[in-house]
């Protein structure tokens, strides 16, 4: 400790000038005003620091807000979302309730209208038997007939009506 105390008060060492020189500039300074102008410098980086600092501050609240609104607006359209497609949902179940709805009625219509063409052709086939079967017996009593005329010369029964007929001609005159 002797020995720094004895570079700082010995004037034949460079240390002691440098020291001097120092205390000069020092008190130069202060005088000048110097401390002011340094002391103002500080504080006008503080307070652009500080300036900083507060924008940057109000710029994460402003982001957070925004984040938060982001947040709210992609709630809502999921929501949103689900609620479209639920009725969709909905909606496609109706319609196909109504399309089944519509296909049972369409099969019950057209087995009703295969029912009625099957019972009007039945009919129609039932009139042409009968018309058929009537024409057979028809011809077959013809036939008959004709075999029975051309086999006899006189049919004792006819010629009793015949008979019968002549009388009563003879008599009413």
């Amino acid at each position: 400790m002797n020995e720094l105390v004895s570079v700082f008060t010995n004037p034949q060492d460079a240390h002691f000038w440098v020291f001097i020189a120092l205390a000069l500039l020092a008190v130069i300074a202060w005088r000048f005003g110097v401390h002011g102008m340094v002391a103002k410098t500080l504080d006008g980086a503080g307070a652009k620091v500080q300036a900083q600092l507060d924008e940057a501050h109000r710029l994460r609240e402003e982001a957070a807000q925004l984040l938060e609104q982001i947040k709210a607006k992609r709630e809502e359209t999921e929501r949103a979302a689900v609620a479209l497609l639920k009725t969709a949902q909905e909606d496609a179940d109706k319609l196909r309730a109504e399309a089944a709805e519509k296909l049972e009625e369409d099969i019950t219509r057209r087995e009703a209208l295969a029912e009625r063409k099957i019972a009007t052709a039945e009919a129609q086939a039932a009139t042409d038997v009968r018309a058929a079967a009537a024409e057979l017996a028809a011809q077959a009593a013809e036939t008959v007939l004709a075999a029975r005329i051309a086999g006899a010369k006189s049919d004792p029964s006819i010629d009793a009506g015949l008979a019968g007929l002549t009388r009563f001609k003879v008599s009413a005159h």
